[in-house]
């Protein structure tokens, strides 16, 4: 459930609503259609402020300041918010007639009423701060403890790898590349969202993420998710080349198969995935500096696939024995045929692929 979704600020608008209920039993004769009103719009805004639907610029300048003034600053904001929402809500409901009370009063905010709101704004915004942490799947299954014994299931690995960070390191320096690497994850974000994927791990320049079988391989959302992120990066080519000198192009391999899904730790918990699945798909991952493809597949996963997605063409590159593993694995390229290859000429190409075959094993089929 992405933060752009209708479920996900009904959730949000329902809880406020609710938070507003409270109010009225706490601090007057009870709930009332004008309280849950005022929670609602209330919680809606500050929701809306903290995720940056509104304000985002000033917000991004906020978290630059140093970490005690960013605190203060963010809680002196979200107060004028509430204050600014009180205020707005209140003219509604007294032009509407909801509220029989002066204009003065109705878009006059009490003052026990502001630290209430506060305290119950911050408890959306911290339990949203964990699901950001976490992931939104991973949160709801934490809380409904589904993996507190491991479960057996069918899931759909995609690994994304930033080409050339370590390169980006050594000429600009750690944080440089942490702000690059912060800059493409966030550009992520959004399609893997709007494909309905999770990200389940960041490890170093590498993305991790995942879908149920069933539900990557229909519509093929798992390869759809793959170009989007591609297109995206490629739309904000301006962007990127004034900000780092430089387009982000990722290496990416998608491989799917039976996990066991488990959640771990003590002190700090996580669901985890084990089995071969995710080994070899960080092996096919390392196929692509080989075989100088952006994009590989496994023929696992692409013989589910009911279609590709519109402009996109598979090309069978043979069977490879990945390392570590005994078995074979069919391995298919993945191009959007709208878009010329980033790859060099052909002669490259099958040069690339002795090399290919001098490392692991030469292409079967």
């Amino acid at each position: 459930m992405s933060y752009g979704t209708a479920t996900f600020w009904i959730i949000i608008a329902a809880v406020s609503a609710s938070f507003g209920a409270l109010h009225g039993l706490l601090f007057a004769d009870g709930p009332n259609t004008a309280g849950m009103i005022y929670g609602t719009c209330i919680g809606v805004l500050a929701i809306a402020y903290e995720r940056g639907v509104f304000l985002a610029g000033y917000t991004e300048r906020l978290r630059r300041l140093p970490t005690l003034a960013y605190f203060a600053a963010a809680e002196i904001s979200l107060v004028l918010v509430i204050v600014v929402s009180m205020a707005l809500t209140g003219l509604v409901l007294w032009t509407l007639g909801i509220v029989e009370k002066p204009l003065i009063g109705a878009v006059t905010p009490k003052l026990s009423t502001i630290p209430f709101a506060l305290a119950m704004s911050a408890i959306i915004v911290s339990v949203l701060r964990v699901r950001d942490l976490i992931g939104g799947e991973t949160f709801v299954n934490l809380i409904l403890g589904r993996y507190h014994r491991p479960v057996r299931e069918e899931r759909v690995f995609l690994f994304l790898d930033l080409a050339g960070s370590t390169a980006y390191a050594e000429r600009h320096g750690d944080i440089a590349a942490q702000e690059l690497l912060t800059a493409v994850f966030s550009a992520i974000a959004e399609p893997v969202r709007r494909y309905r994927g999770q990200v389940d791990d960041y490890i170093g320049d590498q993305v991790i993420v995942s879908w149920p079988l069933a539900r990557g391989v229909e519509r093929a959302r798992c390869v759809a998710c793959v170009f989007a992120i591609r297109r995206a990066l490629e739309a904000d080519r301006d962007s990127w080349l004034a900000r780092f000198g430089l387009v982000p192009e990722l290496r990416a391999a998608l491989h799917g198969g039976s996990v066991v899904t488990a959640e771990v730790g003590v002190d700090r918990h996580k669901i985890a995935y084990f089995g071969d699945v995710m080994n070899a798909t960080a092996r096919l991952e390392g196929l692509c500096r080989e075989t100088r493809r952006a994009v590989l597949i496994s023929e696992a996963v692409l013989s589910r696939l009911p279609v590709l997605p519109e402009g996109i063409t598979a090309e069978a590159l043979g069977s490879y024995q990945l390392r570590g593993r005994s078995e074979t694995m069919a391995v298919h390229a993945l191009a959007d045929g709208r878009r010329p290859r980033i790859v060099g000429a052909r002669a490259e190409v099958d040069a690339d692929h002795r090399v290919a075959g001098q490392r692991y094993a030469a292409p079967r089929g």
